[in-house]
């Protein structure tokens, strides 16, 4: 008997048949469906000699009960606004998701593309140029169907539950008794992995609290990881331990075979009020083929008779899908009829109130009037703290009163408000940062999400901050108290080394202005640039200085004079709480040294090297010392100075001032260390970068 075989056996008995050798079973339309599905993923693992297809495999009833029976969603308009959402946090399984948007009819997602799944030896015979493929390792969001870039495990069970809170946000604001517009439900797979992962705990926590009850998490249960077994490594009361996350948990013991099962799951999760529900659904890893039940089936190929496991007589051949499965699976019409049904009540509902309709069209379309709020803004006379100013424009998360990000008590989103847009995320970094990666992620524009915490922080949470920048994601992070200057905390808090990190990550806009003004120029920047992530580093102490030449708009360009000399043998670059030393050092250089000396803000270096080669030739001067002041480690600077006045060790755990003087970094440390560089060196040219001592 070929292997598998059993479960033809098993899916024809459970339908009343006699086993009988020389009887074909016969199947009803979800099996066939079922059928259809596995066929076609041993096919994409089989074209490369691997791929990660065993749990897409043990999947294939959840993806018939969810894409047939359960989702709205239309294949001819993914991004239809009020469509049921589908996250793949264990992405790894990403020819599931690719096959499910193939065989329901999305038109992008052809066989042609499937067979180049995860393929980087897909080139052009003709033209010898790489072809693109939409079919990657793990899902990306840039492709029509795909809600969010998984991959990291965890993280997407975050993205979910951020979808989930932006769509009830959505309801609670303009769903009305006679009238309900926003119906958006949110579906997620996650496997063992994923519930391992912190970021799914902490997100977990979270949507229980809040009682996100349009959120459904189907677990794949298949008691398999890379390695082995997962009692090797688990042995905790899953469905305990959600339930104690204040979630409703559904057990379905037949995840391999019916679909009927599943759908009576996720119809009884629908029902379920004020609670998420988790359908923990066991499954067998590539179920029936010769792998089954075993690491082996993880990311492994499958052999000649797996080929066969699943193929009608009339289809073997590779990538050959059945008309019955095809015809039963394609949801175009239904799905056109669904959202054309919801344009109906649209338009109703835009007859009936109108007001509320033109504010939800501009929530669709990601109209935010804020600049003219931002132009009113006027820079307070009295010396603040970049942390709280910043506290006068944007709100944030956890950390709320260190953040200075005010009284918003009467905003809060919870269970009992969900019009509210300030959420309490509590002591949970990396689930911050990853649910407003789905809250973005909803419908482009229609929120932007803002996170706050302590610089140091960000560190919890940089592989979702990461991951808001790869995906193109417009979510800003508030990182305040972000230097040696965070005082008697000490080293543990004092992150001289992260900026190096958000600085380099591609995509990611990281800004740090040294006032109130440049911080005005920050959000600016921060709201109306489209495509990427931001951060804005905000000092926890105010500078002791005015300083006047501070400009929002200049402070848009990256980086601009604020100090001039047209005698300068000396460019001090800065930004941040450091500016101020800059400033004040180079008025005492040039008056008690005649050391002339310009200095330049430079609060984004991201921004300044997208100017004009010409601007920055203007900004840098012609001065054959171009030195930076910043209390980081100097990582960047390089590529600009000669020499740079910065860290080269973690913190101390003293006073803010008390700091800056002991590494050498405010005005006085600054001075001498200019002096003895200029007086010491023997050439006038730029030469080779130095760290000052």
């Amino acid at each position: 008997m070929a292997p598998g075989t059993i479960i033809d056996e098993n899916l024809a008995l459970s339908n009343g048949h006699t086993k009988d050798d020389s009887v074909s079973p016969t199947y009803t339309e979800d099996e066939q469906a079922v059928r259809c599905v596995r066929k076609l993923l041993i096919d994409i693992v089989r074209q490369n000699g691997g791929g990660h297809g065993g749990s897409a495999i043990g999947m294939a009833p959840l993806g018939v009960a969810l894409w047939r029976h359960t989702m709205r969603y239309n294949p001819s308009n993914p991004a239809w606004f009020d469509r049921d959402r589908f996250v793949l946090s264990n992405g790894h399984a990403a020819m599931f998701l690719y096959t499910m948007l193939h065989l329901t009819g999305y038109p992008h997602m052809t066989l042609d593309e499937l067979k180049m799944y995860a393929n980087p030896k897909a080139v052009d015979s003709a033209t010898g140029k790489w072809k693109s493929t939409i079919c990657h390792g793990h899902p990306e969001i840039e492709v029509p169907g795909i809600e969010v870039t998984t991959g990291p495990l965890g993280q997407g069970v975050a993205n979910a539950v951020g979808l989930a809170i932006a769509s009830k946000q959505l309801a609670a604001k303009f769903n009305r008794a006679d009238h309900v517009l926003i119906q958006s439900r949110i579906y997620c797979t996650t496997g063992d992995g994923c519930l391992q992962e912190g970021v799914a705990q902490e997100a977990m926590a979270i949507a229980g609290h809040l009682g996100l009850d349009n959120l459904v998490l189907c677990y794949d249960n298949n008691a398999v990881t890379c390695d082995g077994p997962l009692e090797w490594i688990v042995s905790e009361d899953t469905n305990a331990k959600v339930r104690a996350l204040g979630w409703n948990v559904i057990d379905v013991f037949n995840g391999d075979a019916s679909v009927t099962d599943i759908v009576a799951g996720l119809k009884l999760a629908s029902s379920t009020k004020g609670r998420p529900t988790m359908v923990n659904i066991r499954t067998t890893i590539g179920y029936g083929t010769s792998t089954a039940g075993t690491f082996k089936s993880h990311h492994g190929t499958y052999s000649d008779d797996d080929a066969g496991l699943y193929a009608e007589p009339e289809d073997r051949e590779p990538h050959r899908i059945s008309q019955i499965g095809r015809t039963y699976l394609d949801a175009t019409k239904d799905g056109k009829n669904t959202e054309d049904s919801w344009k109906s009540r649209l338009t109703r509902y835009t007859e009936k109130y109108p007001e509320d309709a033109q504010a939800l069209h501009d929530r669709m379309r990601g109209v935010h009037d804020y600049k003219s709020v931002l132009d009113s803004i006027k820079v307070p006379q009295d010396i603040l703290a970049t942390r709280q100013f910043n506290g006068m424009v944007a709100g944030g998360a956890d950390l709320w009163n260190s953040n200075q990000l005010g009284d918003q008590s009467s905003r809060i989103f919870d269970a009992n408000n969900q019009t509210g847009q300030v959420i309490r995320y509590g002591i949970r970094e990396h689930a911050m940062a990853s649910i407003s990666n789905g809250i973005a992620a909803y419908h482009p524009g229609s929120f932007i999400p803002i996170t706050a915490t302590f610089f140091m922080f960000y560190l919890y949470a940089a592989a979702g901050v990461r991951m808001g920048a790869l995906s193109n994601l417009k979510v800003i992070h508030i990182a305040t108290h972000d230097s040696i200057g965070e005082g008697q905390n000490g080293p543990t808090h004092q992150p001289v080394e992260l900026d190096s990190l958000f600085r380099a990550m591609p995509n990611m806009l990281y800004i740090r202005p040294a006032d109130a003004e440049e911080v005005v120029g920050a959000w600016d920047v921060a709201l109306s640039s489209e495509g990427h992530s931001v951060m804005i580093s905000l000092a926890r102490d105010p500078a002791a200085i005015k300083m006047e030449a501070t400009d929002r708009k200049k402070a848009a360009h990256g980086g601009y004079v604020v100090v001039e000399n047209a005698e300068a043998v000396v460019t001090l670059i800065s930004c941040g709480s450091e500016l101020q030393f800059a400033v004040q050092a180079a008025s005492e250089l040039s008056a008690s040294h005649k050391i002339a000396t310009r200095v330049v803000s430079m609060p984004s270096i991201r921004l300044f090297e997208q100017q004009s080669e010409a601007y920055q030739d203007e900004v840098l001067g012609n001065a054959p010392h171009v030195i930076s002041v910043e209390a980081y480690i100097a990582t960047v600077w390089a590529r600009f100075c000669t020499a740079s006045i910065a860290m080269d060790s973690f913190g101390y755990s003293g006073g803010g001032a008390a700091n800056f003087a002991r590494f050498g970094l405010d005005t006085a440390g600054v001075v001498r260390k200019v002096k003895a560089h200029v007086q010491g060196s023997q050439s006038t040219k730029r030469s080779r970068w130095t760290l000052l001592q």
